[in-house]
C-alpha cells in the first residue's frame, strides 16, 4: 500500500551538507524513551539527535575562556579540543588511581570520545536557541521485507536527514519555536504526505527518483505558555512505538503494525498538557492520516480527524501511552484507530515494551482513475508487538522483538534479533536477523515469508 535509479553517493552527500531543517524523534517522549534504545542512561541517540552530550563546559561556556579547566581528567591526562567550532573534551586514563578512584571515571567503552562534528554549534553558535544538525542512515538488506527495506542485496542511503530546530519553552511565560525536517534517501517515498492527492506538498511532486527521493516530513510552528503548548502545521504522529526517524529505533527493520496499521504524519494542530510530573495529556485536529497542508478530498472523504490520547508514569519504571485517532482519515477512509504502549524497566539495563494498535476503516477509497487505493471492504487490523532491550554499557546492546499481526483475518508473524554497537558517541551500527512467517499462506502483502532476513546498517549523526 505504502510507496516506495540509483543515484550517486555523491547527490547523498550533497544532500546532507547543504540542506538545513529538522528531523528530531517523535515528538512525544514517552513513545521513544532514552533508556529503551540501548537501555542506555548516558548518551542515548535521542540525546545525540539534540546535541545533549555531556557538559563540557561550566555554567558560562560563551564567556570564550575555553573549557579545559572544567574537563574531568580522573587520574589522567585531560583537557580540552575544538573540532570544528565544537568542543570536546578528552580523557586518558592511567595506571594508578587516586584515593577518590577517579580512573573509573575516564574509562570508556569507546573507541573515540567527544561529541563529534555539531552542525548546530557550527553553524548557529553555543549559545543559539535554534538548534541545526541531522544524520545519515546507509544499509543493507538481504532480503526485502516489504516494510521500508525494499532494496535488497544493494547498500543504500536510507536517510540523510537535517533539522532545524527552536524548542518552545513555557516555563518563563509564553515562548514560541519551530521545527523542521528534510530528508533524502530511500525511505523518503515512505516519509512523503502519500495521505494528499497527487501534487500536493511533497507526494509526486517531482521528488522522487526512482527508488530514492526527497521528503518534508515535518514542518511546524509552536507556542507554549506554562504547563500547555500548541503546534500547527507538519508534524509525525503520536501512534505507536516505532518512528520513522531511524536514530530513534533501536532495529533497522520495522515491524508489521508501525508499517500498516498507523499513520506517519498528520497535518492539523495539536495542544499538548503537562497535567503534572507523571500526566501528560494531548488533544487536536488534523486532516486526516499522513497529509502535507493539503485535505484529500475524494468520493466524499475530506480527511478530518481527532488525534490525542494521554501518557502517564506508574511509579519510577513504568509509563503507559493511549492514543487515538478517529473521524475521516482520508486515504483510507473513516475509521478509529488506537494504539497503547508500555514500556517497563525491568532493571537499569533491561527494558520492556509492549506495544498493540487496532485500526478499523470501513470505506472503500480509490483514486481519480478508479484505481482502488484502499481496501475493497474496508480495513480491520490488530497487532501485538514484545520489546525486550538490554544495555551491556553505553556501547553496546543487544535486543529482541515479537511480532503478530493479523490483517481482515489472516495473521502474519515475525522475530528479530539485533545487536547496537556505537564505537563513538555519535555513530552506531546495527546488525539484526528478521524472521517473517505467513502460517496460513492467506496474506499476499507478506515478503520473503519463511525466509531469514539480514540486515545492517550504520548512522552518523551530526
Amino acid at each position: 500500500m505504502r510507496k516506495v535509479n540509483t543515484t550517486r553517493w555523491l547527490l547523498t552527500l550533497t544532500a546532507a551538507c547543504g540542506l538545513a531543517t529538522s528531523a528530531s524523534a517523535q515528538e512525544n517522549q514517552f513513545v521513544q524513551r532514552a533508556d529503551s534504545i540501548l537501555g542506555a542512561q548516558q548518551g542515548g541517540l535521542v540525546q545525540q539527535i539534540n546535541h545533549e552530550c555531556a557538559p563540557l563546559c561550566d555554567a558560562a561556556p560563551c564567556d570564550g575562556l575555553g573549557c579545559d579547566s572544567v574537563c574531568e581528567p580522573g587520574c589522567g591526562l585531560g583537557g580540552c579540543f575544538n573540532l570544528f567550532g565544537g568542543l570536546n573534551c578528552f580523557n586518558f586514563c592511567g595506571d594508578s588511581c587516586d584515593a577518590s578512584g577517579g580512573c573509573d571515571d575516564c574509562s570508556s567503552c569507546y573507541l573515540w570520545e567527544g561529541c563529534g562534528f555539531d552542525l548546530g554549534t557550527t553553524i548557529c553558535g553555543e549559545c543559539s536557541p535554534i538548534d541545526i544538525g541531522g544524520w545519515l542512515q546507509s544499509g543493507y538488506t538481504s532480503r526485502s521485507t516489504g516494510l521500508f527495506n525494499t532494496r535488497p542485496n544493494k547498500w543504500a542511503t536510507h536517510q540523510a536527514w537535517l533539522y532545524a530546530e527552536k524548542v518552545a519553552d513555557g516555563s518563563n511565560g509564553l515562548d514560541w519555536g519551530f521545527r523542521g525536517d528534510f530528508m533524502y534517501g530511500l525511505d523518503a517515498n515512505d516519509t512523503q504526505a502519500f495521505g494528499n492527492e497527487p501534487g500536493n506538498w511533497d507526494y509526486e511532486n517531482g521528488f522522487d527518483h526512482g527508488q530514492f527521493g526527497f521528503a518534508i516530513p515535518q514542518l511546524y510552528g509552536e507556542v507554549a505558555f506554562g504547563d500547555w503548548s500548541i503546534k500547527a502545521g507538519h508534524f509525525y504522529t503520536l501512534l505507536g512505538y516505532e518512528v520513522v526517524t531511524a536514530p530513534d529505533n533501536f532495529f533497522f527493520s520495522h515491524a508489521f503494525t508501525m508499517y500498516n496499521s498507523e499513520a506517519f504524519t498528520h497535518t492539523g494542530a495539536l495542544a499538548t498538557y503537562n497535567a503534572s510530573d507523571n500526566l501528560t495529556l494531548y488533544g487536536g485536529w488534523t486532516l486526516g492520516w499522513d497529509t502535507g497542508f493539503n485535505q484529500f478530498d475524494q468520493f466524499g472523504k475530506k480527511g478530518s480527524s481527532f488525534l490525542g490520547g494521554y501518557s502517564f508514569g506508574i511509579g519510577d519504571n513504568i509509563s503507559f501511552t493511549h492514543i487515538i485517532t478517529a473521524g475521516d482519515f482520508g486515504w483510507i477512509g473513516n475509521g478509529y484507530s488506537q494504539s497503547v504502549v508500555v514500556d517497563v524497566a525491568l532493571s537499569d539495563k533491561l527494558n520492556w515494551v509492549i506495544q498493540s494498535d487496532l485500526l478499523n476503516s470501513d470505506n472503500r477509497i480509490t483514486d481519480a482513475n478508479d484505481n482502488l487505493i484502499g481496501f475493497e471492504d474496508g480495513n480491520e487490523t490488530i497487532g501485538l508487538n514484545q520489546y525486550l532491550i538490554y544495555s551491556v554499557n553505553e556501547c553496546f546492546g543487544v535486543g529482541g522483538r515479537a511480532e503478530w499481526w493479523k490483517s481482515n483475518g489472516a495473521s502474519v508473524y515475525a522475530l528479530t534479533g539485533g545487536v547496537n554497537y556505537r564505537p563513538t558517541p555519535n555513530l552506531v551500527v546495527r546488525p539484526e536477523i528478521r524472521y517473517q512467517w505467513d502460517p496460513g499462506n492467506e496474506n499476499a502483502e507478506i515478503e520473503n515469508s519463511g525466509k531469514g532476513i539480514f540486515g545492517v546498517d550504520a548512522i552518523l549523526t551530526f
